[in-house]
Order: C-alpha cells, then structure tokens, then sequence
C-alpha cells in the first residue's frame, strides 16, 4: 500500500447547537469518499491525538493513519483538540481532560450529523491524553451512535518524577517541551524505529497546556478506574513496551485492562518493540491497521444494522 497525504484536506467545524461546544470552533484534517462511496459495514472513524501534538500525528507521510483508513475506504477525521491549531481552547475546570471529552463528545455529534452518511456508526481513536479523553467521552454514553473505542499510550500510573517534573514548570498556560527531550520521551531505542524518526513526527509538534500535563498525571491517574468503568462499548487498547510516560509492563496492561467491568469486549495488549507513540514506530504499519481492523469489526455485530447512518 502506497501512502499519499497530498490528498488529505483540512476543516474546519463551528459547533452551532446547543451544549458544551456551542460556539466554539475546532480545526482538523481529513480523509472522506466521495458521496455515496461508503460500503455498509463501515464505520466513520474520528481520531483524536495526544499531548504536545496536533492532528498532523495521524497524518505523517509514511505513518498516516488517515491514508490506510482511506485505502480500507474507511471515512476518517483527525480532530486538534481544545487548544491545538485552530480549536478554541477550554476552560480546564476541575479537570481539562473531562472538559475535553464534554466538548468533543458534542463535536463528534455533529461532525456524526454531516460526514455520517451510510456509515453505521462511529468508532474513536485516541492517542495518549487522547486516549483518556476518548475514554471519558465514551463513559459519558453519547447520543450519538458509538461503536467502539481504540485507544493507546495511557494506563494507570505515571512515573513519580513525571508529576514532579512537570510540576516545576514555569507557570505558563502552554509549554514547549524541548526536542531532545519529546524524543526521549515519545520513542523507544533506535533500533525501533526508522531512519526518518524522531524527525519525521515533529511536524506534528505543538506546545501544550500545561493544565493537560498536570491533569494526566494527577487527577485522571485518581479517577481514572471509575471513568472506564462506565464504557459501555468494545475497547481495543494498545501500550508501546518502552513507554517511558507510564509505568509499563504486562501487570499494569491486564490491570487497565480489567478496570473495563461494563465494556463486553476488551482487546489488551503490549505492543514489542515501541515506544510511547506507537504509530511512528517500526510496527506503526501493523498497528493502526490492528485498530482499523477493530473499527470494521465494531460495524458487523448482530444487533446492528448496516447503512444506519444520517440522511444525506
């Protein structure tokens, strides 16, 4: 399979009903069919990247999560998250992650409303800080029609000295986290990845709200067992074995993986060979195309049919 992110266009989406959203603006690219083109059985798939990333993380020529969902023919939209690129920010509240989910879930209703069409349904995808805040969008029982979730890069306990650190930064709204040191943390040993990474991802770089860091590391890691207790959907959830953002090994993943008591299906695994962002690893190929193959798999379950999605 060749890839081709020339052909992904970007949007833009201004949410107009009422709710958490409304009026707030949200940036992201994409990769759709051309009307009709929709296969039953398929899902619209929404991607949702994580801390210090825009939604250019799904888009990287050669690791493009949106030109293998193209190639499947799957619809597929890359969201930036409050605060990245064109999205409006959010105000963090409590917890930034849980004002997240709130926006997002009425984005992806509405984003379900105009690119929905045929499809049977919608599947998340969420990386990291992405990953907790499709987690907690999906323990929040959507209007919409969810089908599942995928998420990686996020599990049940950080690294003391990951609060800590990120703690003792200088008291900004956003940061800017040095090279050497998102590489560090962001990839696993050399021998992991191709020659084009570390470099080829930072087109995806962004700063990041600091609130997002202490969050993750703080108030999500305490409520983060009775958020994904209530996700009511199949999860596939997917951990790098070098993470050097989480405490990882194969204890913790069946522990996380545990804490899903209301979804009627869990798919846990430790991926070998990778770091914190799988996808720009040696084994991204495989990966994404493990959650693509979810995605589809979430379409085709008995009490669903296919097409369901809004009129045109």
């Amino acid at each position: 399979m060749t890839t081709d992110t020339t052909r992904t266009r970007r949007f833009t989406h201004t949410v107009l009903g009422a709710g958490p959203a409304q009026g707030m603006t949200f940036s992201g690219r994409g990769r759709l069919p051309e009307q009709g083109a929709v296969r039953p059985d398929t899902p619209l798939v929404v991607a949702v990247h994580g801390g210090a990333y825009t939604s250019a993380y799904f888009d990287v020529a050669g690791y493009s999560l949106l030109d293998r969902a193209a190639a499947l023919g799957i619809p597929v939209l890359a969201v930036d998250r409050p605060g990245y690129e064109g999205s409006t920010p959010v105000n963090p509240g409590e917890s930034i992650i849980l004002a997240n989910a709130g926006v997002l879930d009425h984005l992806v209703g509405e984003l379900w409303e105009e690119y929905g069409a045929g499809t049977a349904g919608v599947v998340l995808i969420g990386h990291s800080i992405g990953g907790a805040t499709v987690s907690a969008l999906a323990a929040r029982g959507p209007s919409w029609p969810l089908l599942g979730i995928a998420i990686s890069g996020c599990l049940l306990q950080t690294p003391a000295e990951s609060g800590e650190a990120w703690a003792a930064l200088p008291d900004l709204p956003v940061v800017e986290m040095p090279g050497e040191t998102k590489d560090f943390v962001m990839f696993g040993p050399e021998w992991t990845r191709r020659a084009d990474m570390p470099d080829a991802g930072h087109v995806a770089d962004s700063p990041v709200p600091k609130a997002e860091l202490l969050d993750i590391t703080g108030g999500w890691i305490e409520r983060v067992r009775s958020v994904v207790a209530e996700i009511s959907v199949p999860v596939h959830y997917r951990q790098g074995e070098f993470d050097r953002l989480w405490v990882t090994d194969t204890a913790q993943v069946a522990a996380f993986a545990e804490a899903f008591v209301s979804a009627p299906v869990v798919d846990a695994r430790l991926v070998p060979s990778s770091g914190h962002c799988i996808d720009f690893h040696r084994g991204g190929a495989s990966f994404q195309l493990d959650q693509l193959a979810f995605a589809l798999s979430c379409c085709i379950t008995p009490e669903r049919s296919p097409a369901v999605g809004p009129s045109t």
